[in-house]
This record gives C-alpha cells, structure tokens and sequence, in this order.
C-alpha cells in the first residue's frame, strides 16, 4: 500500500541512535538535557493530545522511580535532544478504580500530586488517535520495551536474575551471561472478501456490536500467507486462496507487530470454533459504509487507531493498492 505508514503507530520518525545505546557514559551526558516519557502502568503521561515529556531531574520522577525500575533510551527527538522512557508504577494514587484498568477500553485517569492538573496518565488505546505520529511512535515503543522489562526479571535460560543494559535494549543474566531482548510476536490480521463482502469476527468480551478483521499469532515455522490461511479457516471454516500483504503496525498491548493483509476466500459457509471466536459474519461493502458512518443498527465498525479500522477504510475507498 503507497499509504501503508500513515497507521498509528507508524511513520513517526523517531531517530532511534542505537549506535548510542551501548555506551553508558554518553547516555547518562544526554540525560542532563533529555525529555522523559513517564508511564504508570502501562498509561502515558498526557496533557491534552500530547505527550507531557518531563526533564529526567524532575521532583515526580526523582521521587517515584525506584533504583531497579527501568530507564529505556528510546532515541533523539527531531532537535537533536535525548528522550528517555522511565516507569513509576510503584506509585500509588490515594484513590482509582481498579477493576477499570483492566477494562477493554479504560476510562479511568490518574493525576499525580507533583504535577500540574492538566498531566494526566490515560490508557493509551484512548489516546493514540489524538497523538502526533511522533508522539505515538514514542508512546508504542516505551509501552512495549518497559513492559517486556516487567515480565523478564529472570533469564529465560538459567533462571538467574538479569541487569538492564544497553540503555534498555537488553537485559543480561548475572549467572551465565546470556543476553536477551526486547521481544516482538509477530501477528496476521486480515481482509478477507468474497464479491463485494468482508469476513468479520469478534471475540467474548467485546463491546456489543463491535467486528473487527479476524487476526491471530504466527507460528514457528510458518509464513505470513500459510497464517491467513490457517487462522481463518480455524476460526470460521473459511478456505482462502490467494494472500498479499498490505501494511503492518506495531501494537504495544502488549508486544505485538500486526501484519495486515488481504485474502480472498474461495468458500463462503461459516462454521466457527467457539474456543476461538464468539461469531463470524460477511458484511457487504454497503453495510460496511453503514458502519462506518455511525449509521448500522447493530454494526460497530474497529475502532479508530488500530490497522483493522485503517484497512477497512482503504478497502471501502478502493485505496489497497
């Protein structure tokens, strides 16, 4: 797709530096001057539609991040200057609601008494349509690279307790050395048509009404075209045949990259797995349209933000070239 990097998340054009990220003593000079991207449970620190990047030597981050907390150096921003993403969720709010944060699209906000009332720490997958790309791109790869560091404490080989290191690219085992990495899964989300209809499923849990794109993990072993495939026909009992890849987006929740692509079924009869998906349905273009104008009955189109949304749309605009 020409406009395959205008999905969220893509196209911000973060100027990584990872030539920098080995050499400890460069990146503790440019923290003297760095920006920093705080996060408190996975929540971006936010005013209005943008990020509210703080000076690494803020009283809130001094205050609240611990010795073992991860520091990530996530690159350099346009100007030239050094951001830093740092997590501060040992801190505790005097009052939230705590069955919100693991709701499936959370309302909740937090404010910290060390900052100004417009600082709020919001749930990224409300946010991300109103950020920048740049600032999207940011909130991505700290929500992904400081929660990997929050489930990797231990060596995956040995078991022994691990150091970060490389500014926050990699963490290494104390006892055999083994280095280890940020990890990504990689996942297939898919257009599936059949005439002039798409293939539509959704999972327990989701808000009533709300279809998206059926997607799924790619296994060990296996190409990208041989998952659409496989995952559509165990979802739904459909056959597709030919496969294209159109565009793909990082999505940090938690560490995923979504790849997005069209296939064309080549049988229509939907027999799901119920272990799998709640239902699955074709939905004509001009049901679709529908949808996406706020005007089905019962349809819900996928939210705004994530690439199944970004393909429809170009599908329905004829835009998947």
């Amino acid at each position: 797709m020409k406009n395959a990097e205008q999905v969220t998340f893509g196209g911000g054009g973060l100027d990584r530096a990872a030539h920098l990220r080995a050499d400890a003593a460069a990146l503790d000079a440019l923290k003297a001057q760095a920006q920093t991207l705080v996060l408190w449970r996975g929540k971006p620190l936010i005013t209005g539609d943008a990020l509210a990047l703080l000076p690494m030597d803020h009283p809130v981050i001094r205050a609240e991040l611990g010795a073992a907390d991860p520091v990530v150096f996530l690159g350099l921003m346009p100007e030239g200057r050094a951001v830093f993403a740092v997590d501060i969720s040992t801190w505790e709010p005097e009052s939230y609601d705590a069955e919100a944060l693991g709701l499936f699209l959370d309302p909740s906000e937090q404010r910290h008494p060390g900052l100004p009332e417009t600082h709020i720490f919001a749930e990224l997958r409300r946010m991300m349509t109103h950020l920048s790309p740049f600032d999207a791109e940011l909130a991505a790869t700290a929500k992904a690279v400081v929660g990997w560091h929050q489930t990797h404490g231990h060596c995956a080989r040995c078991g022994g307790e691990s150091d970060i290191t490389h500014g926050g690219w990699q963490r290494s085992c104390r006892a055999c050395r083994a280095h280890h990495f940020p990890r990504t899964d990689p996942v297939v989300i898919m257009l599936i048509t059949h005439g002039a209809s798409v293939l539509m499923g959704r999972s327990p849990g989701w808000p009533e009404g709300m279809y998206s794109l059926l997607a799924g993990f790619v296994e060990p072993g296996e190409t990208l075209e041989a998952a659409v495939r496989r995952e559509v026909f165990e979802e739904t009992g459909i056959r597709v045949g030919a496969v294209e890849y159109l565009a793909s987006q990082p999505w940090p929740f938690p560490a995923s990259l979504m790849f997005g692509a069209r296939g064309e079924a080549v049988t229509r009869d939907i027999t799901i797995d119920p272990s799998e998906i709640e239902d699955a349905i074709w939905v004509p273009r001009s049901e679709m349209m529908e949808a996406f104008a706020g005007r089905h009955p019962i349809l819900k189109p996928a939210r705004r933000g994530a690439i199944a949304h970004f393909l429809i749309r170009n599908w329905l605009a004829d835009r998947l070239d």
